[in-house]
């Protein structure tokens, strides 16, 4: 089994809690109050998962500032993906002057997005900004696939410290092999992180630094388990712990992360009922049932996890 690296990080998603249609700051708060306390190495907002594509300006603003206040001594990022570049300049002022301690960046688009035009991207906003920067790879989402080149073009910005990839093979020696491959192409200062909560546990043990996690965002304690496993030396325990949230990673492949885990936070106290951005409108009745009993066994024998 390829080896893991000495320090593998866990950032947590957590969702933007809406209450009828509104930003519920009392829930926004108490999340990311658990997931400080609950052993999170990161916190990031506004990303996918935080709806930040749907809040307009004053909103992620608060969204940054309220978790920062939340989050104690736990570093907040905040994603400031726009279809402007001249808004995301904006947004990354804001989290800035709210205390954010680094940004994530996916290049989100209407038209369709050139190389080119991501290099650019990237580059106006790391000229602009003092704050640390993410490369937020996510084509399920943004429909824009990064090549390894690009990585390597974009990664060799200054400011640039991570990317956040899109998941990794399934076979270990595979999963190592395409990590190695990503880090041949970009500075050594660079870290590499895993998304596709599915492969969080491989991804960490084929080498990446970090797993930016959605369901750490919502249920950080099995996350924070499989990351200290891996950080630890014990890659079959990460494993185990992955495979037995297995029926949460069928959910997000049926359904998207962002549904299930509104759903699970919903279920669970953490926000109100209809807590996505409108027009998403969550799953219905019978789906909802259905992560509900996923995520009661999954949180069976854990310590309390409702408010």
């Amino acid at each position: 089994m390829p080896s893991a690296p000495a320090r593998a990080a866990l950032n947590a998603f957590p969702l933007t809690p809406l209450r009828d249609d509104r930003l519920d700051e009392a829930a926004l708060v108490r999340i990311v109050e658990r997931l400080a306390a609950a052993g999170v190495d990161a916190i990031t907002v506004l990303g996918s998962t935080g709806s930040g594509a749907y809040l307009d300006r004053a909103e992620r603003a608060r969204v940054v500032r309220l978790a920062v206040d939340a989050a104690g001594d736990v570093p907040v990022h905040a994603g400031v993906s726009a279809l402007r570049t001249a808004h995301a300049l904006a947004f990354a002022e804001d989290a800035a002057a709210a205390g954010a301690r680094g940004l994530l960046l996916a290049p989100q688009s209407y038209q369709p997005l050139t190389d080119d035009d991501v290099a650019h991207l990237y580059a106006d906003v790391t000229a602009a900004t003092e704050l640390p920067v993410v490369v937020y790879d996510n084509p399920g989402t943004t429909r824009f696939t990064f090549s390894t080149a690009l990585y390597g073009r974009v990664a060799a910005l200054p400011g640039v410290v991570s990317l956040k990839i899109p998941g990794v093979p399934a076979d270990p020696w595979a999963a190592a092999e395409r990590v190695a491959e990503i880090r041949t192409a970009v500075p050594t200062h660079v870290g590499v992180g895993v998304s596709g909560d599915a492969f969080g546990a491989a991804g960490l043990i084929a080498g990446c630094d970090t797993w930016y996690s959605v369901i750490a965002g919502t249920l950080p304690e099995p996350a924070v388990r499989i990351t200290r496993a891996v950080r630890e030396g014990r890659p079959a325990d990460a494993l185990t712990e992955s495979e037995r949230l297995a029926p949460l990673w069928d959910l997000f492949a049926r359904h998207g992360s962002l549904r299930v885990t509104a759903a699970a936070a919903e279920h669970l106290g953490h926000a109100a009922p209809g807590c996505l951005p409108r027009p998403l409108l969550g799953l219905g009745p019978a789906d909802r049932a259905e992560v509900a009993g996923v995520v009661d066994r999954v949180l069976d024998g854990e310590p309390a996890t409702r408010p």
